[in-house]
């Protein structure tokens, strides 16, 4: 195997056009660990932060980004049973997926489910790491509620409007156009409500509120969903597209008996994301290979256009998942 690999590295805290080829060494596995061959690698918005400088590495963790991949294992630390060299896998990274070759831990692979090519895996790890973690296990949703997705036609959206309808639940969805809207019913929404025509907290308390609502605008829509859960409803928050800051009146939480609360993937502890992992192997593996689940895919560009994904993807123009084609 070669001993140096092409990856785009972050030159200087900017927009998309501080992303730039380079050469650096290939990874080792450690204790645990596993060597990807990337075959592609998924762009997701923490990938847009960390290229702004918002958004630091975890200690330990490579400077490149890339949060999920897919590709055939190379090479096996100490201490690692599975996968095997061979086998082709998805993963969650801790960063680096940007480049021919990642480390990272072995529990944090899954397998590429049956039917399903590795373009599309690439596509699994972030998003359903986070909406099983977020939605299913910290938010608690159940068979029947009322959840409200926000951004619903992004990657996060797509993946969670599909997992919570395949589930039992009604699920509702806000975007921007209405080509994003039927995008969103498609996939299982009931409602998709266009934000710049209505006002999803009318609808939603129109409906008798949401029980759950999963948030990644932040900033005025934070008061906002309050304002759209149902008693006892809970919000969940995992990024702040418009700021993290709201002006809140926590006396209707008391009253109405409501939850707030949120996560980030990216600084959980290897076991924590290891359990995820498990969990999404068990309960949404196989309605991924029963087609029930499936990514929403919205382009691919090469390891050099990476400057363009994250140009398209911060123009919130696509629907889906975006990918980098890197074997």
């Amino acid at each position: 195997m070669t001993k140096t690999m092409r990856a785009v590295e972050i030159s200087e805290p900017g927009g998309p056009e501080v992303l730039r080829l380079t050469e650096r060494p290939v990874p080792e596995a450690g204790h645990g660990q596993v060597v990807i061959r990337v075959a592609y690698a998924g762009v997701n918005r923490p990938d847009a932060l960390q290229r702004a400088g918002s958004y630091a590495p975890p200690p330990g963790a490579s400077d490149l980004p890339g949060l999920e991949c897919s590709g055939e294992i190379i090479a096996t630390g100490p201490g690692v049973s599975w996968p095997a060299v061979g086998d082709e896998v998805c993963a969650l990274l801790p960063g680096g997926g940007y480049a021919e070759y990642v480390a990272t831990p072995a529990a944090h692979c899954l397998p590429v489910p049956a039917g399903m090519g590795l373009r599309e895996a690439a596509c699994l790890p972030e998003t359903f790491f986070t909406v099983w973690s977020n939605v299913f296990q910290r938010g608690a949703l159940q068979a029947g509620e009322r959840f409200l997705v926000h951004g619903g036609s992004s990657g996060i959206g797509t993946t969670a409007i599909q997992l919570a309808s395949a589930l039992g639940a009604r699920v509702f969805a806000t975007a921007g156009s209405a080509d994003k809207c039927a995008a969103c019913e498609k996939l299982g929404a009931e409602r998709a409500i266009n934000y710049r025509e209505e006002d999803f907290v009318e609808v939603m308390r129109g409906l008798g509120g949401a029980n759950l609502i999963l948030d990644m605008v932040g900033g005025d829509y934070i008061p906002r969903n309050v304002k759209a859960l149902a008693d006892e409803g809970r919000l969940v928050q995992i990024a702040f597209l418009q700021g993290p800051k709201a002006e809140l009146n926590f006396a209707q939480v008391m009253m109405r008996r409501l939850t707030i609360t949120g996560s980030t993937l990216r600084p959980q502890s290897d076991l924590a994301k290891a359990r995820i992992a498990e969990a999404l192997r068990e309960n949404v593996w196989p309605l991924l290979e029963a087609g029930r689940v499936a990514p929403v895919m919205d382009s691919d560009f090469t390891l050099d256009q990476a400057a363009e994904a994250h140009a398209r993807m911060e123009g919130s123009t696509h629907i889906g998942k975006i990918v980098l084609k890197v074997a």
